[in-house]
């Protein structure tokens, strides 16, 4: 009762927010005849001046703060009675207090630029409420926004405006399409005001992609920036590196890039010595095991492990005394991929046979990804069940999860429609907040809620029935499914 009145008084949080930013959208309005009025080198003039303004203002930020680090190098700070590592961490929230000012300090006029620069070239004008997406972008928080709000030109906003710094924006995309897609289609609005954009793709050679990283802006996908942070820490010399710092980064789609998909581990290996008859060995063993009394699955966890039961009949099907002798172990971790192949991935919904190679399909997507392959022995596993040619086994050279890659980023911000669910995980794990942006007309759409099915024939009947029903009344239906083909 006490929470529901305070509500009335003084609003929700996010209400509360929105009245905060509000009212920064009227003096970027109030700018606008003001900017409508210029050329198109004006506007370039202008935008040069405030990345000049800028670039001041952080190097005085910078010079500041190696000085108060020179300050108090010694371990123990008597006068505040703190620790060297509590200073550094104060030290490192203070100097990036002092970024958000400078870079505060030129919100409004660049929001004003980049909303002209855009009704020039895209021929769209930023709503006010998408002025509000922008700010939250900028202060490193989620963008909450209905589908069709218009979250891709929302980014423009906050990515220019840290793009003045010259240290580098990542706008973070889910595949290659979107990457090259958006680096086109708001390509023109950047270069208008004077900045360079560059989008990295699948198949760039390490020249291209330095120079799409040197760019003031740079669209890519979380799986190509992840492996490029990878490849340049196993360089050998800097200058060999592709990548130039982790400064912002704007994450589209970010629940299902760093809650879905966040400990997902990205994977660099090579070639290890493995015998491949161990593998067509365990794979004739791994069918005359039986699930629950020799092995169990957990489906949630994607894993499989031997009951005690299980290890005495597979030690008498091997002719070892003891699995768990020292010399037997890799027997006791290969015959947990064979079972993990055989109960756990299915052929043509986890992978396909394509000129007969294994080819993973992506468990997101439903995108295939040739030349990836599972590692500690799984994908010759699943080659040994499949009857295809094994190649040798892989181990593991670099790796790094989306969640520990996106952590380095000096500030981070998402989009997404679905983000007030998850509110609490990004608060967790990357001190992010969710700010539910209002759309720009009241909402028509009726969203329904979920219907849920005991088994997956039965879901099947159900959307069958539906699209007919919906069909008689020429209703157009758009079957969202986790595989393209």
């Amino acid at each position: 009762m006490i929470n529901w009145f305070l509500q009335k008084l003084i609003g929700t949080q996010n209400e509360r927010e929105l009245k905060r930013l509000r009212p920064r959208v009227a003096e970027i309005n109030a700018l606008e005849p003001e900017i409508q009025r210029l050329s198109d080198a004006q506007l370039r003039e202008r935008t040069d001046a405030l990345r000049r303004k800028v670039q001041e203002g952080l190097r005085q930020v910078e010079e500041q703060a190696a000085q108060e680090e020179g300050q108090g190098a010694s371990g123990f700070d008597e006068g505040k009675g703190e620790s060297l590592m509590d200073r550094r961490a104060r030290l490192r929230r203070e100097r990036r207090k002092r970024v958000r000012e400078v870079l505060d300090g030129a919100l409004v006029e660049t929001f004003a630029l980049v909303r002209e620069a855009s009704r020039r070239t895209t021929r769209m004008r930023h709503f006010d409420v998408q002025m509000i997406g922008g700010m939250a972008l900028h202060e490193g928080k989620i963008s909450e926004m209905a589908t069709g709000e218009g979250k891709t030109l929302v980014a423009t906003l906050a990515a220019t405006l840290n793009a003045l710094t010259g240290r580098g924006v990542h706008v973070v995309t889910v595949n290659d399409y979107l990457a090259r897609r958006d680096r086109m289609w708001m390509g023109p609005i950047y270069e208008l005001l004077g900045l360079s954009v560059g989008a990295i793709q699948h198949d760039l050679s390490d020249a291209d992609r330095k120079l799409a990283y040197g760019c003031d802006i740079t669209y890519g996908t979380n799986n190509e920036l992840g492996f490029d942070y990878l490849r340049d820490n196993m360089k050998y010399r800097v200058e060999d590196q592709v990548l130039r710092g982790f400064h912002y980064a704007i994450v589209d789609e970010v629940d299902s890039i760093l809650i879905d998909e966040a400990r997902t581990p990205l994977i660099i290996s090579g070639p290890a010595e493995e015998s491949t008859d161990l593998y067509y060995r365990l794979n004739q063993l791994a069918p005359r095991l039986t699930k629950e009394t020799h092995f169990q699955v957990d489906e949630k966890a994607h894993a499989v492990s031997m009951t005690e039961e299980g290890v005495r009949e597979a030690e008498q099907l091997l002719g070892v005394e003891n699995l768990y002798d020292d010399i037997h172990n890799n027997l006791v971790h290969h015959l947990t991929q064979a079972l993990t192949a055989h109960h756990l991935y299915q052929l043509d919904v986890d992978y396909m046979i394509k000129d007969g190679e294994i080819v993973i399909v992506d468990e997101f997507t439903g995108r295939l990804m040739p030349g990836r392959r599972w590692s500690d022995g799984l994908h010759q596993a699943i080659e040994a069940k499949e009857n295809v040619r094994i190649r040798q086994e892989n181990q593991t050279l670099a790796t790094v999860t989306f969640q520990n890659y996106f952590r380095m980023y000096d500030k981070l911000a998402g989009m997404t429609g679905t983000a007030a669910t998850e509110a609490t995980e990004f608060k967790t794990i990357y001190n992010l907040d969710v700010v539910t942006i209002p759309t720009n007309r009241p909402l028509i759409r009726t969203n329904h809620p979920d219907v849920v099915y005991k088994t997956e024939q039965e879901k099947f009947h159900g959307v069958v029935e539906e699209i007919a029903e919906l069909h008689q009344k020429g209703q157009p239906v758009l079957v969202g499914t986790i595989s393209i083909e």
